[in-house]
């Protein structure tokens, strides 16, 4: 119930979502993995598309189930996250392990992060959790025969999305710490030859050993002007991710608190002796992941829900739990019953009536609008409009144009230099952003519409002035939110 309520409270749908279900519609209707871009006006690469895969499964499960699939889809892959969790605390824990409460205290803690469905990333995080249950089955007596599995699944993470790199860092992490723990080397070299294994089949990708290249590259690269991969204290993120932060300095405590009370009857030395070194170099990289960049807080969440039940929920179970339950199925029946299941759309986020006021006026060429819409302005628009860039940046496109981007939109010194090197036909710019008032100024620029939150612009002598005005019946756009002009053949 709290995952339903909480699927139904997401602000908007992911940027990259419409870049998902293009690569899968090629795939799906046109038969082949798309490895050349074509929405692009500007210089492109290989497009090495990490999550294919992910689209795939976005295509097929909107082109059978609809827009609620998806909204469906989002809620088992995030239900099924804490339900291999719960699984790994059965066989960690002395505890019976079903206090709802830990759970919904470690889901609300990502929340910020998870809830803008859906995501590639929710492949990882529920891969992340289910490479945690597998090396702790073996951990905890399963036949080491059971590690085969993870080079397959491996397999499987690497074309879906490129976090597989969490997966191979799991397994060295589960190598490291039981060599820290002075177990055997029959116990722990499977970690490494399993290691060894995975890391080889990344090679079974549609583009071979180039890919892998690719991923050391994307997953290596620095994102100063990507908000998500920023610092989860830095300046565009120290007034957000509360709720992240309440639950992060809340286990630091509960953890501190819990070794401070070990420590008075027993030595450090013991103590370390003791600690399952494993858990605690999950948690101290989960945790230093997340600090670096706030697209990484899930993977210290579950990481949480995975090691941490016998540490937290003692701290619970001194409150009135009855209380806080009756609080939980209030607030989740409250917010089912409430909401209507449906797509998140957002005319404050996405440009929705200013991109249909370029498609029933029949507006052509190429469009400039910021990279996190480009993939849904293509959607949209394509074959009529090509576009500057979007949100597969690293999959596509060079470096350089990330950094036009960001300084035409943030205004910043050389902020026209993207009109002069890749000039466009079309401007889409949100309206509380400097450069707005900048372009109302341009003699060679004239804004022809002006909708939720976003103006459109063309070239002065482009302007006709006889322009018709999209639709203001929200149901419309909930109707036609993901009809578009892209189609395969094979």
């Amino acid at each position: 119930m709290l995952i339903a309520a909480f699927t139904l409270t997401a602000p908007y749908l992911d940027f990259d979502l419409w870049a998902r279900l293009i690569a899968g519609m090629g795939v799906v209707d046109g038969g082949h993995v798309l490895t050349q871009d074509f929405l692009s006006y500007t210089p492109v690469h290989t497009w090495y598309d990490h999550e294919w895969g992910s689209g795939v499964i976005f295509y097929l499960v909107l082109k059978y189930f609809g827009a609620n699939g998806l909204m469906l889809l989002q809620d088992i892959l995030l239900f099924l996250i804490f339900f291999v969790a719960l699984k790994v605390v059965k066989l960690r824990s002395k505890l019976e392990p079903y206090n709802i409460i830990f759970y919904a205290f470690c889901v609300l803690a990502a929340l910020d992060t998870l809830n803008h469905p859906i995501r590639c990333h929710m492949f990882s995080f529920l891969l992340f959790a289910v490479f945690i249950y597998i090396l702790e089955k073996v951990r905890h007596g399963a036949n080491n025969k059971l590690l085969i599995l993870l080079p397959f699944l491996t397999i499987f993470w690497n074309n879906v999305h490129g976090g597989v790199v969490a997966g191979l860092g799991l397994i060295a992490m589960y190598f490291a710490g039981e060599i820290l723990n002075r177990k055997p080397a029959r116990e722990y070299m499977p970690y490494l030859i399993t290691l060894v294994v995975s890391t080889l089949a990344l090679v079974i990708n549609p583009w071979g050993a180039e890919y892998v290249k690719f991923l050391l590259h994307a997953t290596t690269m620095q994102r100063p002007t990507i908000g998500e991969w920023q610092g989860l204290f830095s300046q565009l993120h120290s007034k957000y991710q509360m709720t992240f932060k309440t639950f992060m300095f809340g286990v630091i405590f509960i953890e501190l608190y819990n070794f401070l009370k070990c420590l008075k009857n027993s030595k450090l030395a013991d103590l370390y002796m003791k600690a399952d070194k494993v858990k605690w170099i999950v948690l101290i990289a989960t945790l230093s992941l997340a600090i670096e960049h706030v697209k990484m807080l899930p993977f210290f969440a579950i990481s949480v829900a995975c090691y941490c039940y016998d540490d937290i929920v003692p701290i619970f179970q001194k409150v009135n739990q009855k209380f806080i339950y009756i609080l939980l199925i209030f607030v989740s029946l409250f917010t089912i019953l409430s909401k209507e299941f449906e797509a998140p759309l957002n005319f404050s986020i996405y440009p929705v009536t200013e991109i249909e006021f370029i498609r029933i006026n029949n507006l052509k060429g190429n469009i400039l609008v910021d990279f996190g819409l480009g993939s849904y302005t293509s959607y949209k628009l394509y074959p009529n409009c090509k576009i500057f860039m979007d949100g597969r940046y690293e999959e596509v496109y060079p470096d350089n144009l990330v950094v036009l981007n960001d300084k035409f939109y943030a205004s910043k010194a050389g902020w026209d230099d993207v009109l002069k090197q890749y000039p466009p036909d079309i401007i889409i710019i949100q309206s509380n952003l400097p450069v707005y008032k900048q372009m109302l100024k341009e003699k060679d620029w004239r804004m022809i519409f002006n909708g939720n939150a976003f103006g459109v612009f063309i070239k002065s002598n482009q302007y006709t002035g006889n322009y018709k005005l999209p639709s203001l019946e929200r149901s419309y756009y909930k109707d036609t939110l993901f009809d578009t002009d892209i189609k395969f053949t094979r």
